[in-house]
């Protein structure tokens, strides 16, 4: 009896002891793969300093880490590391050429299986293909990383930085993009989050698809062709981003339906001269087949037009925002009337012309950026030479006479005095106004 009362105590203990996680050290003289399938679950595998070269596959849930001068260069070809487990870590490394074929999907870091828990972080990556792509996993962090394209191809030929088809709960933070096609690709994808991220010299900067219930919240794009591309999405918090220095769009909705656009900032959204081409103008926001959003406290300072809404894109509630310095602040394409103000509060518009005579910053007159003649310049914009003749100013004049005869479009009925971003935004807006009258003249 005693005995078997020791045997089943030394059982308890042997089951219950928890298993040691084994630490390797392995050095580039060494077979790295050999390595990897011989680890256990919650092994750590360091790489010392020097080149491993290879196609690597983890399909134990390890923590892989580098030190400086850890690289792992994939020859040109495949995916340099495939994930086929969960709680995977990622850490330190330096990763380099692998695969440029797109269609299968060659990426430095690659997960494409149905797993959770995986971290990729602090690693510094640079190729042709995609730089990250994860699938179908939930609960991923993907933190600091470098991604850095190949600006030698044409910027279809390259893949996306880092691309999320499929996920749920997965965390995108503090990641710095470059010369890939778009910086981040969300297609498909729900509660996730992308945040202080930092997206340059691309097409797109983010780029969302038919994926709802996410945030994009403190992330920055610059020198892109659209800082922010959100398509065919609802339900989506987009709060406290910036684009400077895009091409053809600072956010580009198309098809966003539920969702909130706020405290985002806009500025200097130009075509260059030698892609101009009749019709292709910088727009700060361009709104397209989108409705029941809300988009407020936004400033759009310095694009070639303001606002661009059309296709439908009605039932949006617009106040709050700062429109300043745009050669055309709105360009409403609609036979329905829009009112861009909420609870008595307008936007503030840097060419309005109106006055204050109680002092409570809401401006007395009505803003109402377009008229007749601009939809006629809009539908046949060869007109646009015939803006400042005699006739032009004529019909302009019986229009301000006569609103009956006025087109249905936008309307600030409490259009603010001031800029609610900047206090010297009217200081700004006063000096560039004499420096245009000045060039004029």
């Amino acid at each position: 009896m005693i005995r078997n009362i020791f045997l089943y105590i030394t059982l308890s203990m042997f089951v219950a002891s928890p298993v040691i996680a084994k630490q390797w050290l392995i050095s580039p003289q060494e077979n790295l793969q050999i390595t990897l399938d011989s680890t256990s679950d919650g092994d750590n595998v360091i790489l010392s300093a020097g080149l491993y070269s290879g196609n690597f596959i983890i399909n134990n849930a390890i923590r892989l880490t580098g030190v400086p001068g850890t690289i792992i260069d994939a020859q040109g070809k495949g995916n340099a590391i495939t994930i086929n487990s969960s709680t995977v870590t990622i850490e330190h490394l330096t990763i380099n050429n692998w695969g440029d074929d797109l269609t299968e999907q060659n990426a430095g870091i690659y997960s494409a299986k149905k797993s959770q828990n995986i971290l990729i972080k602090n690693n510094k990556l640079d190729g042709s293909g995609f730089g990250i792509w994860l699938q179908k996993t939930e609960h991923t962090k993907v933190l600091n990383n470098i991604i850095s394209g190949n600006p030698k191809l044409r910027s279809s030929d390259r893949g996306n930085g880092i691309q999320l088809s499929g996920v749920k709960h997965v965390e995108i933070r503090g990641n710095d993009v470059s010369h890939t096609r778009d910086g981040l690709y969300i297609i498909s994808s729900q509660e996730s989050t992308l945040e202080n991220n930092t997206m340059h010299d691309l097409r797109y900067g983010v780029h969302y698809m038919y994926s709802h219930n996410n945030k994009v919240l403190n992330n920055h794009a610059y020198n892109t062709r659209a800082g922010f591309a959100l398509m065919s999405s609802k339900h989506l918090i987009v709060d406290g981003n910036s684009t400077t220095d895009s091409e053809d769009y600072g956010f580009l909705l198309n098809f966003i339906t539920s969702s909130t656009l706020s405290n985002n900032s806009i500025s200097n959204v130009w075509t260059k001269p030698e892609n101009k081409v009749l019709g292709r103008d910088g727009k700060g926001l361009f709104v397209y087949n989108s409705a029941y959003n809300t988009i407020s406290g936004n400033k759009i300072d310095t694009a070639e037009i303001g606002i661009h809404l059309t296709a439908g894109s009605e039932n949006t509630k617009i106040y709050g925002n700062s429109f300043i310095n745009n050669p055309l602040q709105v360009k409403y394409v609609s036979n329905k009337k829009q009112e861009w103000s909420l609870d008595g509060q307008g936007n503030y518009w840097s060419n309005y012309l109106g006055w204050d005579m109680n002092n409570d910053n809401i401006g007395d007159v009505v803003f109402e950026p377009n008229d007749g003649i601009d939809k006629l310049v809009w539908q046949y914009p060869e007109m646009k030479m015939l803006m400042d003749s005699p006739a032009v100013i004529i019909l302009r004049w019986v229009q301000r006479q006569f609103p009956v005869l006025k087109p249905p479009g936008v309307k600030d009925s409490f259009p603010l005095m001031r800029s609610p971003h900047n206090e010297l935004t009217e200081l700004s807006s006063s000096a560039s106004d004499v420096a245009m009258l000045s060039v004029a003249f």
